[in-house]
């Protein structure tokens, strides 16, 4: 005897998202990004959950951690975005980094610790409310509530403390 069922695609994929479970599952993701032909940043992940069936939020998630790095225009590493725990939702292109994550920038040689990041992907920009530190070549600052561009420039402190060196111009 045989015997068969037949399922629409959609049948499927509403019944994933009512069961809250993953369209698609990734181990050790590698996963390059272009622009015009050039790469702009690579992923790196252990495990990537789609969650894209979705209807109103669509996002991924990145249960085991995540390591981003981007590339400037020479084709060296720029800055890499570390942390334990991300999602990223698919319609506002908002990241949320936790635990652990670091974000270093190869040129300056600077890096932002803190326990919770987010990194608006469309804009470039990165932003904590948690505690950081961020480590410059001759300072130390530590803080609450940091903004700036993904590569830690033209950044914003709140609630900060430390010495910082200064130049007159």
């Amino acid at each position: 005897m045989f015997f068969s069922c037949v399922n629409s695609v959609q049948e499927v994929n509403d019944f994933l998202a009512d069961k809250n479970l993953p369209i698609g599952e990734s181990e050790n993701v590698v996963h390059v990004y272009k622009d015009s032909g050039k790469v702009v940043f690579r992923l790196l992940t252990p495990l990537l959950l789609d969650f894209s069936n979705r209807k109103e939020h669509p996002y991924s998630e990145f249960p085991k951690g995540i390591q981003l790095v981007t590339i400037d225009k020479t084709g060296k590493d720029s800055t890499t975005i570390t942390g334990n725990y991300a999602i990223s939702y698919a319609k506002t292109s908002v990241s949320e980094i936790v635990g652990d994550v670091e974000v270093f920038n190869h040129t300056e040689q600077s890096k932002l610790e803190t326990s919770q990041l987010y990194w608006d992907q469309k804009t470039n920009y990165i932003f904590t409310e948690k505690p950081f530190v961020l480590t410059l070549e001759k300072d130390t600052i530590f803080g609450t509530g940091f903004e700036s561009r993904q590569d830690l420039q033209g950044w914003v402190l709140k609630k900060m403390s430390g010495n910082l060196h200064l130049k007159e111009e």
